[in-house]
């Protein structure tokens, strides 16, 4: 029998097989019972623009393409960085818990809240300049000025989007995700009311899809604050502002930085490949399919990236609980998971390969196309599953740093340049561009297996207790 990917040396119950075999039954309950409420929280949090898109479509042509090239211009300069920066907390907050310094919870999510708040100001004003920046990038002036329009009206949602993401993972530090799932799905339906009203019954016509992201976005964090406030579930963890959130701030932007960089560096990865499909010849065709490829790729995502949230959580929370042999555990679990799901949805994807592209298109040729793109989606997908798992358990140990480097040599030495070569040097086409992309998560997944294979778990349990009752990070209640 194969040695498994990550050893488990955990304690078993009287030292038998069966003992183990039960931890490994109550890890894998445990981890579905966070996996199921936060991928549904993915998915519903990722509908909301797309909720928008379909709506501003409506409109016409140059309305849909502002507006999307917003979003788009929007998560690579503003949304993504915000994600990277706000995961610092799934260490901080986690290993808290674990530790059981409740009341620290609060204390770094408003950290956390502070330092977002900050960072969302220079980022408003490059929001600001999104049609002027756009134009000068070479863009057409028209859909410059539609996308320079919807943006300077989404801009209350980058803020409201930086205190989203504090509260989230507040909650889910603590494995409190029922109520985010709640809240989630209570803001996707209004949402989808408000966008008809602002888009059809305004006047605001595409703004008001971008008025309606906002609202939606704040009327989230509304609902997880006064959930946060009033929930028996978290009186421990929040006891009020206090003025031991200014203390140390700069350890938190220690750790927030490296963590960004390694979530943007992903995700500028796949931005590039858009913006390379448009030098390839029919770039039409390209451009569309590739981008249908990529909105599919992003919807399955939220699978993997739910699991990559449930890891994070339980590494987190068992480092600081000082547990090195049950962060294994749940690291194998989470992988045979992974592999799990990343089979299903390859089978799947390959499976309506055929009909898919009716979702999007009624062009014969961008159907035919896509069903000959989506068996490679389908693999990168599949490695997509594991690396993300893996990438969670970076984030919950807080070794973002080493994140960012793996992203780095990953996608920018490995991924994009072996994207150009297949796709400009071999006349592979859009498909050598996204096999380009399974270069570099192969080459991500490699070394993250070889890193997390590698990692002294009880040193990481130590750490974790340095971090945890640090004099800057306890603060005055320890």
């Amino acid at each position: 029998m194969e040695a498994p990917l990550i050893p488990f040396s955990g304690r078993s119950h009287g030292g038998d097989g069966g003992g183990r075999r039960t931890e490994v039954l109550v890890e894998v309950k445990r981890q579905l019972r966070l996996g199921g409420p936060l991928i549904v929280s993915c998915f519903l949090q990722f509908s909301l623009n797309v909720i928008s898109i379909m709506f501003v479509g409506h409109l016409g042509e140059l309305s849909l393409a502002g507006a999307s090239m917003a979003t788009s211009f929007a998560g690579v300069t503003g949304f993504s960085l915000i994600l990277g920066m706000g995961s610092a907390m799934d260490t901080f907050c986690g290993q808290a818990f674990g530790a059981g310094q409740y009341h620290m919870l609060g204390i770094h999510m408003q950290r956390a809240m502070l330092v977002l708040t900050v960072v969302s100001v220079p980022l408003a004003f490059i929001w600001a300049c999104t049609g002027e920046i756009l134009l000068a990038l070479g863009q057409d002036p028209d859909v410059s000025k539609e996308a320079g329009s919807y943006a300077r009206w989404m801009i209350p949602n980058l803020f409201g989007y930086a205190l989203l993401q504090c509260h989230v993972r507040f909650l889910q530090t603590q494995s409190v995700v029922t109520p985010m799932m709640a809240g989630s799905g209570a803001t996707a339906l209004l949402h989808v009311l408000i966008c008809w009203v602002l888009v059809f019954k305004s006047g605001l016509g595409n703004r008001g899809a971008a008025v309606a992201n906002c609202i939606s976005c704040w009327i989230n964090v509304a609902i997880l604050a006064v959930y946060m406030r009033v929930s028996p579930t978290c009186k421990k963890s929040w006891t009020g502002f206090s003025k031991e959130a200014f203390n140390d701030v700069l350890c938190y932007v220690k750790l927030a930085v490296p963590s960004a960089v390694m979530v943007c560096l992903e995700f500028w990865s796949f931005e590039c490949l858009v913006l390379l499909s448009g030098l390839l010849p029919n770039p039409t065709l390209e451009t569309s399919v590739l981008s249908i490829s990529l909105n599919t790729s992003s919807m399955i995502f939220m699978i993997p990236l739910g699991l990559g949230n449930v890891i994070s959580t339980r590494v987190s929370n068992e480092l600081g609980a000082g547990n090195p042999q049950a962060a294994q555990l749940a690291i194998y679990v989470v992988v045979f998971l992974a592999v799990m799901e990343g089979l299903l949805v390859a089978l799947v994807t390959v499976l309506v390969r055929g009909i898919w592209g009716y979702m999007y298109s009624s062009e014969e040729e961008v159907v035919q196309y896509l069903a000959i793109m989506l068996p490679i989606v389908a693999a990168s997908n599949f490695m997509d599953s594991i690396q993300c798992v893996l990438s969670g358990t970076i984030r919950g140990s807080g070794r973002q740093k080493i994140g960012a480097l793996v992203n780095l040599g990953a996608y920018y030495i490995v991924g994009i340049p072996s994207a150009v070569l297949l796709a400009f040097v071999f006349h592979i086409g859009g498909k050598g561009l996204w096999m380009g992309t399974i270069c570099g998560l192969l080459a991500q997944n490699l070394l993250l297996i070889g890193i997390t294979m590698r990692t002294d778990w009880e040193k990481e349990a130590q750490k974790s207790k340095d971090r945890v009752y640090s004099k800057g990070l306890l603060g005055e209640a320890a």
